[in-house]
C-alpha cells in the first residue's frame, strides 16, 4: 500500500475524528478531500509531494466556489452553504496566502538567480518560482507579475 501524504493523512484523520464526534457534515467533506486525493496519488502513480497536495486542495477549492455560484444563481441556498462550508474547511489545511510584497520580492529573487532579462526567459523564472509558491500564490498574479518584470 502507497503512504498517504502528508495533508492526505491530517484530512483522514480528520474524517475519523468526526466520524467518532458525530459530525457528519465535516466526515463528509473530509471523505470528499481524501478521495479526491488519492485519487490523484493513485492517477499519478508516486508518492506524493506536499505541493502535490496543496495543488489537488486548490482545484477543488476553485470547484467549490465555482458551485457556489452556480448554486446562487439557482436558488439553491442549502447547497451552496454546503459548499461553502467545504471551501472554509480546504483553506483550513492550505497554506496562508502570500502578500503581494512577498510575491514581489520572491520574483525579485527569482529574475536575478534565473539571469532573465526578456519575456523569453519567463519560463525559467517560472520553473524557479513554482515549487517557492506552491499553493500559497494564485498562478495568474504570479505570471502577471514576472510578466511584469520582464517587460512582457
Amino acid at each position: 500500500m502507497r503512504e498517504l501524504g502528508a495533508i492526505e493523512q491530517r484530512i483522514n484523520d480528520d474524517g475519523i475524528a468526526a466520524l467518532k464526534a458525530g459530525d457528519k457534515r465535516r466526515r463528509q467533506a473530509c471523505s470528499s478531500f481524501v478521495a479526491a486525493l488519492k485519487k490523484e496519488r493513485i492517477d499519478s502513480r508516486k508518492e506524493p509531494t506536499e505541493a502535490d497536495e496543496l495543488t489537488v486542495l486548490k482545484r477543488e477549492r476553485k470547484r467549490r466556489a465555482e458551485a457556489i455560484e452556480l448554486y446562487d444563481q439557482a436558488g439553491r441556498e442549502d447547497l451552496a452553504d454546503q459548499e461553502r462550508y467545504e471551501e472554509e474547511l480546504l483553506k483550513s489545511y492550505m497554506p496562508e496566502e502570500l502578500t503581494d510584497a512577498e510575491l514581489e520580492e520572491l520574483v525579485d529573487e527569482a529574475v536575478a538567480a534565473t539571469d532573465a532579462v526578456t519575456p523569453k526567459d519567463m519560463g525559467k523564472v517560472m520553473g524557479w518560482l513554482k515549487p517557492k509558491v506552491a499553493g500559497r500564490a494564485d498562478g495568474k498574479k504570479l505570471s502577471d507579475l514576472v510578466r511584469g518584470r520582464l517587460g512582457g
